[in-house]
């Protein structure tokens, strides 16, 4: 793959999604107007993942990858080379990477923000918001136990909707750049740093983020209805609190309790019966003011007779009728 900083060069896959490697700081201003460009108020429009060596606030970021859908467009970023300008950079309206992370109202989709945050948190003060994270609705919305969370190959296996041909292809290069940076199987962490950055490394880099906007989709639907309204913001509570989590001193991202939940049967039945409670209170406060306002109204209706009318008594024909018609009608 040739490097962008010289050519702007581009690799489009088979998926017809472009692939474009960002190493250079005068590329990141049109990178971050496509992004601006492509955001929807309210709609998550971007989704990103980091790679790199022991990933977090003791290791590294080597690559960034930044997918929008409306563009059909990956940028790979190239943390490795650019360091802090990457995210300092700024574009003619004076936004930056930086502004794009840690906007609460720009959507961000992520899969296990622990690590990410830590990372950007930890190396470049960063600190992320407006963040939906896949790994956590996919807990909120599973039957069944919710102890430990499940990995992004089996969510992709088990929950997405792409076709089996896209699944395999996508399992065939991630298994092929995991030989090259897994030690376990012979690999280098070391291998994200190389330059050019290698066409199997992009493309898994590339493939990871591009299936986030299925699996986003499938579990959003399952929170759309009303009755799902509990678990949407119980999710986002625990989002927000695991990006609290990894900003913190005691946060160690090689934990084995890392594989667990935020929740356990307890904590979910406490929330549940909380929630209920706050819906009973609500609803209990709202027939408090209708009664009020109720009570309001008629003390204006019996306020209102007082307004110059007089019962003096039964009505007769001569209340009704003008005086000077009166002999038209009657004869005394």
């Amino acid at each position: 793959m040739a490097s962008a900083s010289s050519t702007a060069a581009k690799s489009t896959e088979s998926t017809g999604i472009e692939i474009l490697v960002i190493d250079s700081v005068s590329l990141l201003p049109s990178v971050i107007d496509t992004a601006v460009i492509g955001i929807r108020p309210g709609v998550p429009s971007l989704f990103i993942d980091l790679e790199g060596i022991q990933l977090g606030r003791h290791g590294s970021i080597s690559i960034m990858s930044l997918y929008i859908p409306s563009k059909k467009r990956v940028c790979l970023i190239d943390i490795y080379r650019l360091g802090k300008e990457a995210f300092s950079t700024i574009n003619s309206d004076g936004k930056s990477l930086k502004t794009l992370l840690e906007s609460p109202d720009i959507l961000k989709v992520l899969f296990d923000v622990r690590h990410d945050s830590d990372a950007l948190f930890g190396l470049y003060g960063i600190s992320v918001d407006g963040i939906r994270d896949v790994q956590l609705m996919e807990l909120g919305t599973r039957t069944g136990s919710k102890e430990f969370l499940a990995g992004l190959k089996k969510c992709v296996e088990a929950d997405s909707t792409i076709t089996q041909k896209e699944k395999t292809a996508w399992g065939r290069t991630k298994d092929h750049a995991r030989q090259l940076f897994d030690p376990s199987l012979g690999g280098r962490y070391e291998i994200f740093n190389e330059r050019p950055i290698r066409q199997v490394i992009a493309e898994y880099c590339a493939g990871d983020v591009t299936l986030l906007p299925n699996l986003f989709n499938v579990y959003s639907a399952k929170l759309h209805p009303p009755r799902e309204t509990f678990w949407k913001l119980h999710i986002l509570e625990a989002t927000k609190g695991w990006i609290k989590l990894s900003q913190s001193p005691r946060f160690d991202g090689k934990s084995r309790a890392n594989a667990r939940g935020p929740w356990d049967k307890e904590s979910i039945e406490q929330a549940i019966d909380q929630w209920n409670d706050d819906i009973m209170d609500e609803a209990m406060n709202e027939q408090e003011d209708f009664d009020h306002e109720f009570r309001d109204i008629m003390d204006c209706e019996e306020d209102d007779d007082d307004y110059g009318w007089q019962d003096d008594g039964p009505t007769s024909c001569r209340d009704i009728i003008n005086s000077c018609d009166y002999g038209d009608y009657y004869s005394d």
